[in-house]
């Protein structure tokens, strides 16, 4: 099985099986985003230890996409700091843009990697990043 297949596979894994999809009780922080382009629509929920983010979730409706990328990224961002987690956002919009793709700087990302190849299709651009803008967003809030 090739690289390429294996990261379509976890897309659809993510997308079809979500453990990161349902509303969290007693939310700390909540953060809407909506791509008008396409219809996705997400909420992002975040509680805190202090700085660290010790819980998330996802609710909302989309493409394949934005519902894979919402879940590997609430994957990656539980038990981060605020500061790493702001981090971890612009070196995946970065990836998106081609920005980087110095190996050590993108293995950070985890599965998220297996995103990498949507900055070759631009009307999927925005699906890939919703909820990382998201989250950029909620986190300005908290601090």
């Amino acid at each position: 099985m090739d690289l390429d297949s294996v990261y379509t596979e976890l897309i659809m894994e993510h997308n079809k099986n979500s453990r990161n999809k349902h509303s969290l009780d007693d939310a700390d922080l909540s953060e809407h985003g909506h791509n008008p382009s396409c219809g996705d629509d997400i909420t992002l929920e975040l509680k805190f230890d202090g700085d660290l983010i010790s819980e998330a979730a996802f609710t909302g409706s989309g493409c394949a996409i934005s519902q894979a990328s919402t879940s590997i990224m609430i994957d990656l961002i539980k038990g981060k700091s605020i500061e790493e987690a702001l981090e971890l956002v612009e070196t995946f919009i970065a990836m998106i843009k081609k920005d980087i793709d110095d190996q050590q700087e993108l293995r950070k990302l985890k599965d998220a990697m297996a995103l990498k190849n949507i900055s070759n299709m631009p009307a999927r651009v925005k699906c890939a990043v919703l909820s990382w803008h998201t989250l950029k967003e909620a986190l300005k809030e908290r601090n």
